[in-house]
Protein backbone atom coordinates (compact mmCIF):
# COMPACT_ATOMS: atom_id res chain seq x y z
CA UNK A 1 0.00 0.00 0.00
CA UNK A 2 2.91 2.52 0.79
CA UNK A 3 4.41 1.87 -2.89
CA UNK A 4 0.79 2.68 -4.15
CA UNK A 5 0.30 6.02 -2.14
CA UNK A 6 4.14 7.39 -3.12
CA UNK A 7 3.86 6.74 -7.01
CA UNK A 8 -0.01 8.28 -6.70
CA UNK A 9 0.67 11.31 -4.81
CA UNK A 10 4.01 12.23 -6.47
CA UNK A 11 1.34 11.64 -9.67
CA UNK A 12 -0.97 13.81 -8.69
CA UNK A 13 1.24 16.64 -7.08
CA UNK A 14 2.89 16.79 -10.73
CA UNK A 15 -0.54 16.76 -12.37
CA UNK A 16 -1.43 19.76 -10.15
CA UNK A 17 1.51 21.86 -10.91
CA UNK A 18 2.88 21.44 -7.81
CA UNK A 19 6.58 22.43 -7.64
CA UNK A 20 8.78 19.68 -8.32
CA UNK A 21 11.17 19.55 -4.68
CA UNK A 22 8.15 20.07 -3.19
CA UNK A 23 5.76 17.27 -4.52
CA UNK A 24 9.00 14.83 -4.39
CA UNK A 25 8.68 16.07 -0.71
CA UNK A 26 5.16 15.70 0.18
CA UNK A 27 4.94 12.32 -1.42
CA UNK A 28 7.77 11.13 0.76
CA UNK A 29 6.49 12.24 4.01
CA UNK A 30 2.95 10.48 2.76
CA UNK A 31 4.71 7.32 2.23
CA UNK A 32 7.02 7.61 5.27
CA UNK A 33 3.33 8.17 7.51
CA UNK A 34 1.61 5.13 5.36
CA UNK A 35 4.73 2.77 6.27
CA UNK A 36 4.12 3.87 9.68
CA UNK A 37 7.82 2.31 11.08
CA UNK A 38 9.81 5.78 11.08
CA UNK A 39 9.38 9.01 12.89
CA UNK A 40 9.46 11.95 10.60
CA UNK A 41 12.53 12.91 12.12
CA UNK A 42 13.62 10.93 9.35
CA UNK A 43 12.83 13.31 6.79
CA UNK A 44 15.58 15.87 7.93
CA UNK A 45 18.10 13.29 8.39
CA UNK A 46 17.99 11.99 5.10
CA UNK A 47 17.86 15.71 3.24
CA UNK A 48 20.87 16.22 4.32
CA UNK A 49 22.28 13.37 3.97
CA UNK A 50 21.46 13.32 0.17
CA UNK A 51 23.10 16.35 -0.18
CA UNK A 52 25.87 15.92 1.96
CA UNK A 53 28.42 14.26 -0.89
CA UNK A 54 31.76 15.96 -2.25
CA UNK A 55 30.66 14.67 -5.53
CA UNK A 56 27.61 17.08 -5.39
CA UNK A 57 30.20 19.66 -4.68
CA UNK A 58 30.36 20.53 -7.94
CA UNK A 59 26.89 20.97 -9.06
CA UNK A 60 27.02 24.36 -7.37
CA UNK A 61 30.48 24.91 -8.48
CA UNK A 62 29.98 24.05 -12.33
CA UNK A 63 25.93 26.41 -11.75
CA UNK A 64 28.66 29.18 -10.62
CA UNK A 65 30.94 28.58 -13.59
CA UNK A 66 27.68 29.58 -16.11
CA UNK A 67 26.63 32.35 -14.24
CA UNK A 68 30.75 33.88 -14.34
CA UNK A 69 31.55 33.20 -17.95
CA UNK A 70 27.96 34.83 -19.10
CA UNK A 71 29.13 38.11 -16.80
CA UNK A 72 32.68 38.09 -17.70
CA UNK A 73 31.71 38.38 -21.25
CA UNK A 74 33.18 35.17 -22.60
CA UNK A 75 29.93 34.32 -24.36
CA UNK A 76 30.17 37.02 -27.03
CA UNK A 77 33.91 35.67 -27.59
CA UNK A 78 32.38 32.44 -28.24
CA UNK A 79 29.95 33.23 -30.29
CA UNK A 80 32.01 35.40 -32.39
CA UNK A 81 34.65 32.30 -32.92
CA UNK A 82 31.43 30.11 -33.88
CA UNK A 83 30.14 32.34 -36.23
CA UNK A 84 33.40 32.24 -37.99
CA UNK A 85 33.34 28.57 -38.28
CA UNK A 86 29.58 28.25 -39.69
CA UNK A 87 28.34 31.63 -40.19
CA UNK A 88 28.62 31.01 -43.81
CA UNK A 89 26.45 27.84 -44.25
CA UNK A 90 22.87 29.03 -45.00
CA UNK A 91 21.00 30.01 -42.10
CA UNK A 92 24.43 31.08 -40.59
CA UNK A 93 22.78 32.62 -37.09
CA UNK A 94 20.81 29.16 -36.32
CA UNK A 95 24.15 27.07 -36.94
CA UNK A 96 25.92 29.87 -34.84
CA UNK A 97 23.43 29.12 -32.30
CA UNK A 98 24.12 25.41 -32.24
CA UNK A 99 27.82 25.51 -32.37
CA UNK A 100 28.01 28.61 -29.78
CA UNK A 101 26.20 26.00 -27.29
CA UNK A 102 28.68 23.08 -27.45
CA UNK A 103 31.28 25.51 -27.12
CA UNK A 104 29.52 27.03 -24.02
CA UNK A 105 28.43 23.11 -22.53
CA UNK A 106 32.03 22.84 -22.24
CA UNK A 107 32.27 25.23 -19.65
CA UNK A 108 28.65 25.41 -17.31
CA UNK A 109 27.54 21.62 -17.38
CA UNK A 110 24.02 22.90 -17.69
CA UNK A 111 21.30 22.90 -20.00
CA UNK A 112 19.12 25.94 -18.95
CA UNK A 113 22.49 27.79 -18.46
CA UNK A 114 23.56 27.14 -21.87
CA UNK A 115 20.08 28.39 -23.71
CA UNK A 116 20.01 31.32 -21.52
CA UNK A 117 23.66 32.75 -22.02
CA UNK A 118 24.05 31.86 -25.55
CA UNK A 119 19.77 32.81 -26.60
CA UNK A 120 20.55 36.23 -24.60
CA UNK A 121 22.76 37.20 -27.59
CA UNK A 122 21.44 34.97 -30.93
CA UNK A 123 17.81 34.85 -30.44
CA UNK A 124 17.28 38.36 -30.95
CA UNK A 125 20.22 38.27 -33.46
CA UNK A 126 18.34 36.26 -35.66
CA UNK A 127 14.80 38.12 -35.31
CA UNK A 128 16.45 41.06 -36.31
CA UNK A 129 18.02 39.01 -39.39
CA UNK A 130 14.64 37.96 -40.32
CA UNK A 131 14.25 34.63 -38.68
CA UNK A 132 10.52 33.22 -37.57
CA UNK A 133 11.06 34.22 -34.08
CA UNK A 134 9.49 30.53 -32.75
CA UNK A 135 12.33 28.76 -34.64
CA UNK A 136 15.17 31.28 -33.79
CA UNK A 137 14.17 30.15 -30.21
CA UNK A 138 13.44 25.92 -31.40
CA UNK A 139 17.33 26.37 -32.56
CA UNK A 140 18.55 27.76 -29.33
CA UNK A 141 16.43 25.14 -27.44
CA UNK A 142 17.91 22.19 -29.35
CA UNK A 143 21.55 23.66 -28.70
CA UNK A 144 21.23 24.03 -25.11
CA UNK A 145 20.50 20.26 -24.63
CA UNK A 146 24.00 19.47 -25.72
CA UNK A 147 24.47 21.19 -22.37
CA UNK A 148 24.39 18.12 -20.81
CA UNK A 149 26.12 15.62 -22.70
CA UNK A 150 29.48 17.55 -23.40
CA UNK A 151 31.30 17.28 -20.11
CA UNK A 152 31.18 18.94 -18.00
CA UNK A 153 27.79 17.77 -17.55
CA UNK A 154 25.68 18.03 -14.11
CA UNK A 155 23.52 15.51 -14.73
CA UNK A 156 26.47 12.81 -15.27
CA UNK A 157 28.04 14.18 -11.92
CA UNK A 158 24.49 13.24 -10.12
CA UNK A 159 24.27 9.64 -12.13
CA UNK A 160 28.01 8.94 -11.11
CA UNK A 161 27.07 10.15 -7.27
CA UNK A 162 23.51 7.67 -7.45
CA UNK A 163 25.68 4.51 -9.34
CA UNK A 164 29.90 4.76 -8.21
CA UNK A 165 30.31 5.07 -12.38
CA UNK A 166 33.32 6.95 -12.78
CA UNK A 167 32.56 10.88 -13.20
CA UNK A 168 36.06 11.51 -15.14
CA UNK A 169 34.83 8.36 -17.64
CA UNK A 170 31.07 9.57 -17.82
CA UNK A 171 32.36 12.85 -19.45
CA UNK A 172 35.21 11.51 -21.78
CA UNK A 173 32.12 9.46 -22.95
CA UNK A 174 30.08 12.26 -23.79
CA UNK A 175 32.67 14.32 -25.87
CA UNK A 176 31.76 11.93 -29.27
CA UNK A 177 28.20 11.83 -28.56
CA UNK A 178 27.78 15.38 -27.85
CA UNK A 179 29.52 16.48 -31.18
CA UNK A 180 27.08 13.62 -33.02
CA UNK A 181 24.34 15.72 -31.81
CA UNK A 182 25.85 18.80 -32.56
CA UNK A 183 26.44 18.09 -36.45
CA UNK A 184 22.95 16.42 -36.43
CA UNK A 185 21.08 19.94 -35.47
CA UNK A 186 23.53 22.01 -37.69
CA UNK A 187 22.56 19.96 -40.10
CA UNK A 188 18.65 20.48 -39.66
CA UNK A 189 18.83 24.21 -39.23
CA UNK A 190 20.06 24.07 -42.73
CA UNK A 191 18.32 22.08 -44.45
CA UNK A 192 14.92 24.27 -42.94
CA UNK A 193 17.37 27.36 -43.70
CA UNK A 194 17.59 26.20 -47.26
CA UNK A 195 13.47 25.69 -47.85
CA UNK A 196 12.99 29.37 -45.76
CA UNK A 197 15.42 31.57 -47.73
CA UNK A 198 17.85 32.57 -44.53
CA UNK A 199 21.18 33.42 -45.89
CA UNK A 200 24.69 32.86 -44.49
CA UNK A 201 26.06 35.94 -42.08
CA UNK A 202 29.72 36.13 -43.22
CA UNK A 203 31.77 34.43 -46.06
CA UNK A 204 34.81 32.07 -44.80
CA UNK A 205 37.72 33.37 -44.20
CA UNK A 206 40.92 31.68 -42.53
CA UNK A 207 41.76 35.09 -41.34
CA UNK A 208 38.64 35.39 -39.85
CA UNK A 209 38.54 32.16 -37.77
CA UNK A 210 41.93 32.44 -36.42
CA UNK A 211 41.86 36.16 -35.58
CA UNK A 212 38.20 35.04 -33.47
CA UNK A 213 40.26 32.17 -32.04
CA UNK A 214 42.72 33.83 -30.84
CA UNK A 215 40.23 36.47 -28.82
CA UNK A 216 38.43 33.21 -27.53
CA UNK A 217 41.17 31.05 -26.90
CA UNK A 218 41.34 31.96 -23.43
CA UNK A 219 37.75 30.95 -22.97
CA UNK A 220 38.26 27.65 -24.88
CA UNK A 221 40.86 26.66 -22.67
CA UNK A 222 38.14 26.01 -19.92
CA UNK A 223 37.37 22.88 -20.84
CA UNK A 224 40.63 21.41 -21.64
CA UNK A 225 41.59 22.15 -18.43
CA UNK A 226 38.57 20.51 -16.65
CA UNK A 227 38.43 17.22 -19.06
CA UNK A 228 42.63 16.88 -19.02
CA UNK A 229 43.01 17.38 -15.39
CA UNK A 230 40.81 14.97 -14.70
CA UNK A 231 42.33 12.84 -17.33
CA UNK A 232 45.38 12.68 -16.37
CA UNK A 233 44.98 12.45 -12.41
CA UNK A 234 45.47 16.05 -11.58
CA UNK A 235 41.95 16.53 -10.35
CA UNK A 236 38.92 14.62 -9.35
CA UNK A 237 35.51 16.10 -11.18
CA UNK A 238 34.48 17.80 -8.03
CA UNK A 239 38.13 19.36 -7.77
CA UNK A 240 38.14 20.09 -11.29
CA UNK A 241 35.17 22.40 -10.84
CA UNK A 242 36.78 24.58 -7.92
CA UNK A 243 39.59 24.67 -10.54
CA UNK A 244 37.28 25.98 -13.05
CA UNK A 245 34.95 28.53 -10.61
CA UNK A 246 38.58 30.22 -10.11
CA UNK A 247 39.82 30.26 -13.73
CA UNK A 248 36.44 31.79 -15.02
CA UNK A 249 37.09 34.78 -11.97
CA UNK A 250 40.38 35.33 -12.86
CA UNK A 251 39.26 35.91 -16.54
CA UNK A 252 36.23 37.89 -15.99
CA UNK A 253 37.96 40.06 -13.57
CA UNK A 254 41.42 40.61 -14.72
CA UNK A 255 42.03 39.52 -18.80
CA UNK A 256 38.62 40.80 -20.21
CA UNK A 257 38.07 43.26 -16.86
CA UNK A 258 33.86 42.69 -17.03
CA UNK A 259 33.38 41.91 -13.44
CA UNK A 260 34.11 44.46 -11.00
CA UNK A 261 34.50 43.79 -7.35
CA UNK A 262 31.06 45.49 -6.71
CA UNK A 263 29.56 42.90 -9.09
CA UNK A 264 30.69 39.99 -7.02
CA UNK A 265 27.85 39.70 -4.15
CA UNK A 266 25.24 39.76 -7.49
CA UNK A 267 27.09 36.90 -8.60
CA UNK A 268 27.05 34.92 -6.05
CA UNK A 269 23.75 35.16 -4.92
CA UNK A 270 22.86 34.31 -8.66
CA UNK A 271 24.90 31.36 -8.62
CA UNK A 272 23.94 30.12 -4.47
CA UNK A 273 20.09 30.89 -6.27
CA UNK A 274 20.25 28.67 -9.14
CA UNK A 275 22.15 26.11 -7.30
CA UNK A 276 20.19 25.84 -4.24
CA UNK A 277 17.36 25.02 -7.00
CA UNK A 278 18.97 21.97 -7.84
CA UNK A 279 20.31 20.71 -4.51
CA UNK A 280 16.51 21.19 -3.11
CA UNK A 281 15.37 18.28 -5.53
CA UNK A 282 18.52 16.31 -5.13
CA UNK A 283 17.61 16.41 -1.02
CA UNK A 284 13.70 15.98 -1.19
CA UNK A 285 14.64 13.33 -3.67
CA UNK A 286 16.89 11.54 -1.71
CA UNK A 287 14.24 10.92 1.10
CA UNK A 288 11.51 9.60 -1.99
CA UNK A 289 14.74 7.08 -3.49
CA UNK A 290 15.21 5.80 0.51
CA UNK A 291 11.44 5.09 0.94
CA UNK A 292 11.35 3.42 -2.73
CA UNK A 293 14.24 1.58 -1.57
CA UNK A 294 12.93 0.20 1.49
CA UNK A 295 9.47 -0.76 -0.60
CA UNK A 296 11.45 -2.39 -3.02
CA UNK A 297 9.77 -0.17 -5.74
CA UNK A 298 12.65 -0.04 -8.38
CA UNK A 299 13.29 -4.17 -7.97
CA UNK A 300 9.74 -4.38 -8.75
CA UNK A 301 9.60 -1.74 -11.51
CA UNK A 302 12.31 -3.70 -13.20
CA UNK A 303 10.88 -7.08 -12.91
CA UNK A 304 7.84 -5.91 -14.22
CA UNK A 305 10.21 -4.95 -17.14
CA UNK A 306 12.51 -8.29 -17.33
CA UNK A 307 8.87 -10.63 -17.56
CA UNK A 308 8.08 -8.38 -20.54
CA UNK A 309 11.47 -9.40 -22.20
CA UNK A 310 14.75 -10.53 -21.16
CA UNK A 311 16.33 -9.43 -24.95
CA UNK A 312 18.85 -6.56 -24.27
CA UNK A 313 18.10 -4.71 -27.50
CA UNK A 314 14.26 -4.91 -26.63
CA UNK A 315 15.04 -3.92 -22.89
CA UNK A 316 17.05 -0.81 -23.97
CA UNK A 317 14.55 0.31 -26.09
CA UNK A 318 11.89 -0.08 -23.49
CA UNK A 319 14.33 1.71 -21.10
CA UNK A 320 14.82 4.29 -23.73
CA UNK A 321 10.84 4.72 -24.02
CA UNK A 322 10.88 5.15 -20.06
CA UNK A 323 13.30 8.04 -19.62
CA UNK A 324 11.93 9.70 -22.41
CA UNK A 325 8.65 10.01 -21.22
CA UNK A 326 9.68 10.53 -17.65
CA UNK A 327 11.59 13.60 -19.57
CA UNK A 328 8.67 15.14 -20.81
CA UNK A 329 7.14 15.16 -17.23
CA UNK A 330 9.78 15.40 -14.22
CA UNK A 331 13.21 17.77 -13.97
CA UNK A 332 16.20 16.10 -15.18
CA UNK A 333 17.34 15.48 -11.68
CA UNK A 334 14.25 14.35 -9.75
CA UNK A 335 13.93 11.61 -13.15
CA UNK A 336 18.11 10.72 -12.47
CA UNK A 337 17.50 10.14 -8.72
CA UNK A 338 14.13 8.23 -8.84
CA UNK A 339 14.74 6.15 -12.34
CA UNK A 340 18.52 5.20 -12.03
CA UNK A 341 17.93 2.35 -9.31
CA UNK A 342 15.19 1.02 -11.49
CA UNK A 343 17.62 0.93 -14.00
CA UNK A 344 20.51 -0.03 -13.08
CA UNK A 345 18.89 -3.12 -11.13
CA UNK A 346 18.59 -4.46 -14.83
CA UNK A 347 22.96 -4.08 -15.61
CA UNK A 348 23.67 -7.77 -15.45
CA UNK A 349 20.55 -8.29 -18.01
CA UNK A 350 21.85 -5.95 -20.26
CA UNK A 351 24.92 -6.58 -20.19
CA UNK A 352 26.01 -2.97 -20.50
CA UNK A 353 29.25 -0.94 -18.88
CA UNK A 354 27.93 1.65 -16.79
CA UNK A 355 29.66 4.70 -18.24
CA UNK A 356 27.91 3.50 -21.69
CA UNK A 357 23.79 3.19 -19.81
CA UNK A 358 24.44 6.64 -17.94
CA UNK A 359 25.93 8.43 -21.37
CA UNK A 360 22.25 7.00 -22.61
CA UNK A 361 20.05 8.34 -19.62
CA UNK A 362 21.67 11.58 -19.94
CA UNK A 363 21.03 11.64 -23.74
CA UNK A 364 16.80 10.59 -22.77
CA UNK A 365 16.73 13.53 -20.40
CA UNK A 366 18.58 16.12 -22.46
CA UNK A 367 15.87 15.21 -25.12
CA UNK A 368 13.29 15.20 -22.22
CA UNK A 369 14.14 19.26 -21.76
CA UNK A 370 12.94 20.31 -25.17
CA UNK A 371 9.41 18.59 -24.48
CA UNK A 372 6.99 20.68 -22.71
CA UNK A 373 5.74 21.17 -20.06
CA UNK A 374 8.93 20.31 -18.22
CA UNK A 375 11.24 21.30 -21.02
CA UNK A 376 13.61 23.45 -19.36
CA UNK A 377 15.28 24.75 -22.83
CA UNK A 378 11.94 25.66 -24.31
CA UNK A 379 10.87 27.36 -21.40
CA UNK A 380 14.04 29.26 -20.98
CA UNK A 381 13.84 30.03 -24.83
CA UNK A 382 10.05 31.15 -24.17
CA UNK A 383 11.02 33.62 -21.92
CA UNK A 384 13.45 35.41 -23.84
CA UNK A 385 11.83 35.47 -27.81
CA UNK A 386 8.33 36.20 -26.03
CA UNK A 387 6.55 33.50 -27.72
CA UNK A 388 3.92 30.58 -26.33
CA UNK A 389 4.73 27.31 -25.62
CA UNK A 390 3.07 25.79 -27.67
CA UNK A 391 4.62 27.78 -30.41
CA UNK A 392 8.17 26.56 -30.22
CA UNK A 393 6.97 23.25 -29.34
CA UNK A 394 5.88 22.31 -32.83
CA UNK A 395 8.75 23.94 -34.06
CA UNK A 396 11.09 21.73 -31.97
CA UNK A 397 9.92 18.33 -33.70
CA UNK A 398 12.21 18.42 -36.78
CA UNK A 399 15.13 18.85 -34.34
CA UNK A 400 13.38 16.09 -31.88
CA UNK A 401 13.37 13.82 -34.75
CA UNK A 402 16.72 14.15 -35.28
CA UNK A 403 17.69 13.63 -31.89
CA UNK A 404 15.71 10.52 -31.22
CA UNK A 405 17.97 9.16 -34.40
CA UNK A 406 21.21 10.00 -32.57
CA UNK A 407 19.88 8.54 -29.14
CA UNK A 408 19.26 4.81 -31.15
CA UNK A 409 22.94 5.18 -32.69
CA UNK A 410 24.45 6.21 -29.05
CA UNK A 411 22.84 2.93 -27.59
CA UNK A 412 23.46 0.53 -30.17
CA UNK A 413 26.83 1.87 -31.08
CA UNK A 414 29.02 1.37 -27.83
CA UNK A 415 32.61 2.77 -29.03
CA UNK A 416 31.02 6.32 -29.79
CA UNK A 417 30.58 6.73 -26.44
CA UNK A 418 33.04 3.89 -24.72
CA UNK A 419 36.00 4.76 -27.09
CA UNK A 420 36.84 8.05 -25.62
CA UNK A 421 35.67 6.44 -21.63
CA UNK A 422 38.38 3.87 -21.72
CA UNK A 423 41.26 6.31 -22.35
CA UNK A 424 40.55 7.71 -18.58
CA UNK A 425 41.45 5.83 -15.89
CA UNK A 426 39.09 5.24 -13.07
Amino acid sequence: MTAEILILSLLVLFAINTPIAIAIGVASILGILAQGNFPLMIVVQRMFGGADSFHLMAVPLFMFVGVIMEAGGISRRIINFANALVGWVPGGLAAVAIVSAMFFAGISGSAAADTAAVGAILIPAMKKSGYESDFAAAVQASGGSIGVIIPPSIPMIIFGFLTGASIGQLFAGGILPGILIGISLVGVTTFISLKKGYAATASFSITQVWQNFKRAILALVTPVIILGGIIFGIFTATESAAVAVVYALVLGMFVYRKIKIKDLSRLFIDGAITSAIVMFIIATASIFSWIAAIEDIPARLAGTLLNMTENPVMLLLAINLVLLIAGTFVETTASLILLVPMITAMVPTLGIDMVHLGVIVVTNLAIGMLTPPMGICLIVSCSISGDSLAAISKRILPFLAVLVIDLLIITFYSPITMWMAKLVAK
